[in-house]
């Protein structure tokens, strides 16, 4: 029988495990990154500078210091909401407004997301105005950042709220099987989401032009004829309104897909270049990745809704993580942010599966554009984003989920000899 004492043992022994392992693992980046600090490894001299390689062991070296300190404040974080009664407290706030147990429920996990969001500001500040301004990355105000955090609530708080009532509404009204309909509903309106994200909600926050560079856009549409991919449009975003920092990706479902580049990765690449990122990118699309990733991720979630169904009516459950009050919000809550601390030790599993899609994708973009143009962009973009070229192994197996860049770059010259 599931005992409080033991489902509290539990938590804390795998709260304490995954904290160890992820500072160790940090601490190993750290060592590691060090280490290989002092020039470039042999693939790249030539290509990538003395100081573009110190300036990203260093960048690498910050990041990562400041990792540990967040690993320990949110560990600290979620024993405030659990063991140390917070969950317990902000139920009690939502229920003195004298509402119904639906709207009580709705109130709380609100009140909590909007309280743990504010606690962790502090890292995102110290992040951007720091860490990347100081390596010349920051591109972004405190009025922007400010404006974009309060778009982010309130636009949380639109979307978020009517999703929370219906599944709290299921989990009170469904029966037994309501984990299966509330996984349904969560799985429709990701779908949804991911419809109506580059059209609804990504122009909230960026500018998106369409691409007007006659010589690089009939080059893409050469290479979108040839792959038999169709999208609504090729898009420029303001990248560099917040800063230097790279990237393409696509966007949308069905017939909303969307090509989009960051300005700053325009600027960076020439044509070729950019038609190989490009061609990197159509890979995932026709190896079925995002199909793939879309299962995966529904899968997972209809687990967890199961786990949650089974242990929902069991006292242990709450009174065992800090909750006296059972009720559906806690019991969402609870499970929300106490199960990523039993998958962490997945993520191994979870960056193979990212990495085997993008060496895919990268074999298919060899045969579509040239590899060699493909490792240009590469190393470009690696320079430019101060990315390190000599990660740990460990930790690079646990969180990256792209290969590490001699692994990446000896994979496509040995494609481009082929």
């Amino acid at each position: 029988m599931l005992s409080a004492h033991w489902v509290t043992n539990l938590f804390l022994a795998a709260l304490s495990a995954s904290v160890v392992v992820r500072l160790w693992l940090e601490q190993r980046q750290i060592r590691h990154v060090a280490a290989h600090r002092d020039r470039p490894p042999e693939p790249f001299r030539g290509q990538v500078s003395t100081e573009a390689h110190h300036k990203a062991a260093d960048y690498t070296i910050e990041r990562a210091k400041l990792r540990r300190w967040r690993i320990v404040y949110d560990a600290g974080l979620l024993l405030m909401w659990t063991l140390g009664g917070g969950l317990e407290t902000a139920w009690r706030f939502a229920s003195g407004f004298g509402l119904g147990e639906l709207h009580t429920g709705v109130i709380m996990i609100l009140t909590v997301a909007l309280i743990n969001g504010l606690l962790e500001q502090p890292f995102s500040l110290y992040s951007t105005f720091v860490i990347e301004a100081r390596y010349g990355f920051n591109r972004m105000t405190l009025a922007t950042w400010l404006t974009d955090l309060a778009k982010g609530t309130l636009l949380g708080i639109a979307i978020g709220a009517p999703l929370l009532y219906l599944v709290l509404w299921l989990m009170q009204s469904s029966g037994g099987l309501w984990w299966l309909y509330a996984w349904a509903a969560l799985l429709a309106f990701s779908l949804a989401m991911s419809w109506a994200f580059p059209t609804l909600i990504a122009p909230l926050f960026n500018k998106f032009t369409p691409l007007d560079k006659p010589d690089l856009k009939a080059a893409i549409e050469s290479l979108l004829r040839r792959s038999g991919f169709r999208s609504k449009g090729i898009f420029v975003m303001d990248g560099s309104r917040r800063s230097s920092h790279g990237n393409a990706y696509f966007t949308g479902l069905g017939r909303q897909k969307r090509i989009v580049f960051f300005d700053t990765l325009i600027d960076s690449l020439s044509t070729p270049q950019i038609v190989a990122v490009l061609a990197h990118e159509l890979g995932h699309f026709k190896h079925k990745h995002i199909l793939k990733g879309l299962l995966l991720s529904a899968a997972t979630s209809l687990i967890g809704f199961a786990i949650l169904a089974w242990l929902m009516p069991r006292p242990a459950f709450y009174q065992g993580l800090g909750v006296k009050t059972p009720s559906l919000a806690a019991a969402l809550l609870l499970f929300v942010m106490v199960s990523p601390v039993f998958t962490f030790f997945l993520h191994p599993l979870i960056a193979w599966f990212s990495r085997r899609h993008e060496y895919e994708a990268d074999a298919w973009a060899a045969r579509q554009a040239n590899a060699n143009d493909l490792v240009n962009a590469l190393v470009r973009m690696y320079e430019d984003n101060a990315s390190t070229l000599t990660p740990d192994a460990l930790h690079s197996s646990f969180y990256d989920s792209h290969p590490p860049a001699l692994a990446r770059i000896d994979h496509l010259k040995r494609l481009s000899t082929n």
